[in-house]
């Protein structure tokens, strides 16, 4: 059997691994645990990607409204820095 990355995985990588290239990341997190995002934050933070990221967080204990809202606020700030002529990656999850 072979390990297999998850999606929460790739998306930190693809985020640690522009940290230096000017690009804005948005991660966008719906439905996932709070202490599943504070290890996200923390990773992003000890590899100096956080300066540079975007963090939007709909918990699994928050209402099926703000979930459903989540994508569309970083998809939103994504359009921002984009009209602004700056370039964004958004990475949801």
């Amino acid at each position: 059997m072979t390990v297999r990355p998850g999606k929460t995985a790739l998306a930190i990588d693809a985020i640690i691994n522009q940290r230096d290239s000017g690009i804005k990341c948005i991660y966008v997190a719906i439905g996932q645990k709070a202490s599943t995002i504070s290890n996200v934050v923390r990773k992003l933070e000890e590899h100096g990607a956080l300066a540079n990221t975007i963090v939007v967080v709909a918990t699994a204990s928050e209402s099926a409204a703000l979930q459903y809202l989540a994508p569309y606020a970083g998809c939103a700030m994504g359009e921002y820095f984009r009209d602004r002529g700056g370039r964004c990656a958004d990475h949801l999850r």
